[in-house]
C-alpha cells in the first residue's frame, strides 16, 4: 500500500472505516483480493513475486496492512519481503502489540516499513524507520511512504476528503470513498516531500492516485467494520490500460 486512511472510533455505527490505495509497477504480478486457497480465513490480495501481501483481514477479526518507507537507496538488497509481515500477522493468533513488538526485535533485517495490524482488542503501528511500536488513538489517520500522520499533501487531502465521505453519508456509502481515492491532484513543488528520489519523481508520486508510464495505483479498497464485529469489505483492481468507467466492472465485494 502507498496511501492508508483510516476513520478509528469515529463513527457510532463503524468502530473502523479504512481506504486504501496499493501503488505498484504494472508488471509485478498479482493476484486480486480473495479468500486464500492455503489459508481460507484469509481475505487479502497477493504478491506473486513476494508471495505475501499489502492489506488483508481474517474471519476472525484481525487487519494488518502495510506501506514501505521511501528513502534514498530504496530496498535493501537481499532484504526479506515486507508482505509477509501482513500475511504471518493474518494467519497467526499473536495479540497485535506481541505481534510487532515480535516484528521490532528483527525489523531493521527489512527495508523501510510501516505496519499496522489490529483486532477488536484495537490497533497498533510500527515503523522500522520509527521509534517503536504505537497503539493508535481514535482519530482520523493518514499513512503514506513515511512514518504515520506525516502531512504530506495526500496524506492531509486524504484525511480531509473521507472525512467528508463519512459524514456527509448515512449510512456510509462506498461509492464516495472509492471516488475520493481516484483524486489526482498534484501539490505545488513548494509543498512537495523531499524523499531523495528527485523532484520529478517527487510531483509523480504525489497524488493521492498515481499513474505514470510503469507505476501507478492499480488497486483501491474500502473496509467497513462495524462495532460487532461485521465488515463489508470492497476491492476495485485496476489497470493503467482501462479507462474509469471500466474499472468498475473489476470491483469485487465481501462480507466477514
Amino acid at each position: 500500500m502507498c496511501l492508508i486512511l483510516l476513520a478509528y472510533d469515529v463513527h457510532p455505527e463503524y468502530r473502523l472505516i479504512l481506504a486504501a490505495n496499493r501503488d505498484e509497477f504494472y508488471d509485478r504480478p498479482t493476484l486480486p483480493m480473495a479468500f486464500w486457497e492455503d489459508h481460507p480465513d484469509i481475505l487479502a490480495g497477493r504478491d506473486l513475486k513476494g508471495g505475501g501481501t499489502w492489506l488483508g483481514m481474517s474471519r476472525s477479526g484481525r487487519l494488518a496492512a502495510i506501506t514501505n518507507y521511501r528513502e534514498p537507496g530504496g530496498p535493501k538488497p537481499n532484504a526479506p519481503s515486507r508482505g509477509h509481515l501482513v500475511s504471518a500477522f493474518l494467519s497467526g493468533n499473536s495479540p497485535s502489540q506481541d505481534y510487532l513488538k515480535a516484528v521490532s526485535a528483527v525489523g531493521q533485517t527489512y527495508s523501510g516499513f510501516n505496519l499496522i495490524v489490529g483486532d477488536a482488542a484495537g490497533l497498533y503501528y510500527y515503523s522500522n524507520r520509527g521509534p517503536g511500536v504505537r497503539q493508535l488513538e481514535p482519530g482520523w489517520h493518514g499513512l503514506s511512504n513515511h512514518l504515520l500522520n506525516t502531512p504530506w499533501p495526500k496524506v492531509e487531502k486524504g484525511i480531509a476528503l473521507l472525512k467528508a465521505a463519512v459524514l456527509n453519508s448515512d449510512p456510509v456509502n462506498m461509492d464516495p470513498i472509492f471516488q475520493l481515492l481516484k483524486n489526482r491532484e498534484v501539490p505545488p513543488d513548494d509543498r512537495l516531500p523531499d524523499t531523495g528520489v528527485g523532484r520529478e519523481w517527487e510531483r509523480i508520486l504525489s497524488p493521492m492516485f498515481i499513474q505514470s508510464p510503469g507505476y501507478g495505483t492499480r488497486s483501491s479498497s474500502v473496509m467497513l467494520i462495524g462495532g460487532n464485529g461485521r465488515a463489508q469489505v470492497a476491492e476495485l483492481t485496476l489497470s493503467a490500460e482501462l479507462d474509469q468507467e471500466r474499472h468498475h466492472a473489476l470491483q469485487r465485494s465481501f462480507q466477514l
